[in-house]
């Protein structure tokens, strides 16, 4: 059994982590219900822009964008993934990454070419050692998304889409379900179908005004600029929640060992008073 003292340096060493967990849970509480009112905001206008989108695939107008035109054949995808820039957030970052590595085997048993934007440095980080194409990237985004930091990596993969380089474009993400609950999720951004979104297939018409193309150009803009800020802003509602939950068990744990820690302590401690109680009898004994 380990000495007083080293009980005692223990405990303290484990009370003080305990301090710098439950702060961290206490932080992550309050940026939560920011990320979690900027999350639910964004939803409703993705969600429409998403409806939108999905028609103006159906229609039959004079002008069609490149991003509704689907390829005969994909050979080559490409890849957005959405991560976290710092840890300490449970499973969050290796659950999406897990389904991105799954997704990207197939992808290659079917001889696809992979090429991969990585926004957050988590994702950053994993896919460059496992030796992906990473063509963009983005760190540092802090707890706010600002989609002008957003859309300079992203047009990347736009601009390749746009040139042929590659024939499909996913985004993966954690999708935030609720506090306790986050599940990655990826989705389909281009070619753009009705059948991608869900939407019934039918005939759909507009006047455009002043013509066509300016008015589809910018629309499917702002349908890749909503779901992506969408999708970060899911992400890190997801990751305050998860490093919330994770920071809350940690201190628990730590109060649990400190309650071992300190009925060992107190066990050692009987164990030297009765041991020198006993020295003392004895001495006394063999005097008499």
């Amino acid at each position: 059994m380990a000495g007083s003292k080293e009980i005692r340096t223990k405990i303290k060493s484990v009370e003080n982590t305990r301090k710098i967990t439950k702060a961290m849970e206490m932080v992550a509480a309050s940026k939560m219900r920011k990320a979690q009112d900027r999350m639910r905001a964004s939803r409703p206008y993705a969600e429409k822009i998403r409806n939108v989108a999905a028609h103006l695939s159906h229609a039959q107008a004079e002008y069609k964008h490149p991003f509704l035109i689907k390829r005969d054949v994909a050979k080559n995808v490409g890849l957005i993934v959405v991560s976290s820039d710092k840890g300490l957030c449970g499973g969050l970052n290796t659950n999406m990454l897990r389904l991105s590595v799954n997704q990207m085997k197939t992808w290659e048993t079917e001889g696809k070419g992979i090429q991969v934007s990585a926004i957050g440095n988590k994702g950053l980080g994993f896919m460059n050692r496992i030796g992906a194409n990473v063509r963009s990237n983005i760190i540092g985004l802090g707890d706010v998304p600002h989609l002008e930091k957003l859309i300079g990596t992203v047009k990347v993969m736009l601009d390749a889409y746009t040139a042929g380089e590659i024939d499909q474009l996913f985004i993966c993400h954690t999708k935030f379900i609720n506090t306790m609950k986050q599940e990655p999720a990826m989705v389909q951004l281009l070619p753009l179908s009705g059948e991608t979104l869900g939407s019934s297939s039918g005939h759909w018409d507009y006047i455009y005004e002043p013509e066509a193309k300016p008015v589809i150009d910018s629309l499917m803009m702002r349908y890749i600029e909503s779901l992506v800020y969408n999708a970060v802003a899911e992400n890190m509602a997801s990751e305050q929640s998860s490093r919330m939950v994770a920071m809350k068990s940690a201190s628990d744990n730590a109060k649990e060992v400190i309650g071992d820690l300190k009925l060992i302590y107190n066990k050692a401690r009987q164990a030297a008073i009765t041991k020198e109680i006993s020295e003392i009898v004895g001495g006394a004994a063999a005097v008499a």
